[in-house]
């Protein structure tokens, strides 16, 4: 989801448990209605999406709040093929009232359709209400915005367990060479530096495209990280082939990963879990949203089970910038009832009671803080909610589909198959 994300068998179980409990209790209340006001309605709006359980149960759970008071029903499908199956379903003229899209690649071709439908202006006044100027710009094509913000998270980050750390004898670094001197202390104490996996179903090789874009964010700023998912600078660029070359010295080899091929056929749900806490690895590169990977009870933060750091800047001249990631809910009718679920998705609404049940952040700038329960997810929120700064989108996502495709195939075969970085350049260029 925010990439293509599934989660893990226990934190599914615990999951759902929690939203079974919550949700047959006392959340779905006529008396909490007064919000939901404007948005009466009839029938069923349809939600196609890849979001699964065990965050598909607790979205669904929210939305009971919603269908109490207004009298429309969310029907939500999910799918681990979702960016496969939307495009056929649309061509087909079997297109969803609405499609969470994580790739505003791919709401560009769905756009390109003609059967995509622009946001309607409560869409549009939430999402200059409540979103940092960036966002809008992500699913604007052609002049007009068709998609507010969903869920969010940071890529910026490396968890790791403060009980492995404080074993031997570090804390969580600031600076690249910091970082690259605990790795060298994990590789000492007989463990892999860095966890490890890329196998994602029908999007596996995607966490590998977000160590590249990092690197290229931290090696040549904002602005070149921009020229690169337009295609004004080509993988096979003598700046984008440095970078690949640099993360293949980071995370691409047996020293530092261990065995590459099983870097290719290990979940990345499964990369962190439990080789962290049992430190067998010692650090993973990876989006707010592993949080949710974690088995049911962990505490986060410093000193708990599990915690995260900003990845360090390699090239201080650009600051700490953020690489955020997330969803889109793009409409494909115009029934007014789309309109509202539209609305209510994008707003303080549903964000707020979503944010209270963990496992998910946003850019929504009117979902109080206090709602993270979570202390890592919380100081994720509060640097997505940020109105001024540098983020920018996950690089891929924003690709042409044909390119991000690419890039994700080409990506898995440099770790299944030993391919160079500058063939696996050349063969994404080709799909420009």
């Amino acid at each position: 989801m925010l990439k293509k994300k599934g989660l893990g068998v226990a934190a599914a179980v615990a999951a759902i448990a929690l939203v079974a409990t919550v949700f047959t209790t006392s959340s779905a209340s006529a008396a909490g209605c007064d919000a939901y006001s404007k948005w009466k309605g009839t029938g069923t709006v349809k939600v196609f999406a890849g979001i699964r359980d065990p965050e598909a149960t607790i979205m669904e759970g929210v939305f009971q709040q919603f269908t109490l008071c207004t009298g429309i029903k969310i029907a939500y499908e999910a799918t681990d093929q979702f960016e496969t199956l939307l495009p056929v379903r649309v061509k087909g003229g079997n297109a969803p009232d609405i499609a969470i899209i994580p790739q505003p690649g791919l709401v560009t071709t769905m756009v390109n359709t003609g059967k995509a439908v622009p946001v309607t202006a409560a869409v549009l006044k939430n999402i200059d209400t409540y979103y940092n100027p960036a966002w809008k710009t992500f699913t604007t094509v052609k002049g007009k915005v068709y998609g507010a913000p969903f869920g969010a998270s940071s890529k910026s980050l490396v968890w790791y367990s403060p009980a492995q750390f404080k074993k031997l004898g570090v804390t969580a670094p600031k600076t690249w060479a910091d970082m690259e001197a605990i790795a060298a202390k994990f590789k000492a104490a007989g463990a892999t530096p860095w966890c490890a996996g890329i196998e994602s179903g029908a999007a596996t090789g995607w966490p590998a495209t977000d160590w590249i874009e990092e690197m290229v964010l931290r090696e040549l700023g904002p602005d070149q990280y921009n020229k690169w998912w337009k295609g004004e600078l080509k993988f096979s660029s003598p700046e984008i082939l440095g970078v690949l070359n640099k993360v293949a010295a980071w995370l691409g080899t047996s020293a530092q990963v261990g065995d590459l091929k099983s870097v290719a056929t290990r979940r990345f749900q499964d990369a962190g879990v439990p080789g962290l806490k049992d430190g067998t690895c010692g650090m993973l590169q990876q989006a707010s949203f592993y949080a949710s990977m974690f088995p049911a009870g962990t505490k986060f933060g410093p000193g708990k089970d599990a915690d995260a750091f900003y990845l360090p800047a390699t090239n201080t001249k650009f600051g700490s910038p953020i690489e955020g990631g997330g969803e889109f809910p793009v409409a494909f009718s115009k029934r007014k009832e789309v309109g509202f679920v539209q609305d209510y998705l994008s707003s303080p609404v549903y964000g707020t009671p979503r944010a209270a049940l963990g496992g998910w952040t946003s850019a929504n700038s009117g979902i109080p803080l206090s709602s993270y329960k979570d202390p890592v997810l919380k100081v994720v929120a509060a640097s997505l909610q940020a109105k001024k700064g540098a983020i920018v989108f996950d690089a891929s996502d924003l690709m042409p589909t044909a390119v991000n495709g690419a890039f994700w195939k080409e990506m898995t075969k440099f770790y299944a198959e030993g391919k160079s970085m500058k063939d696996v350049a050349a063969a994404i260029d080709a799909n420009w």
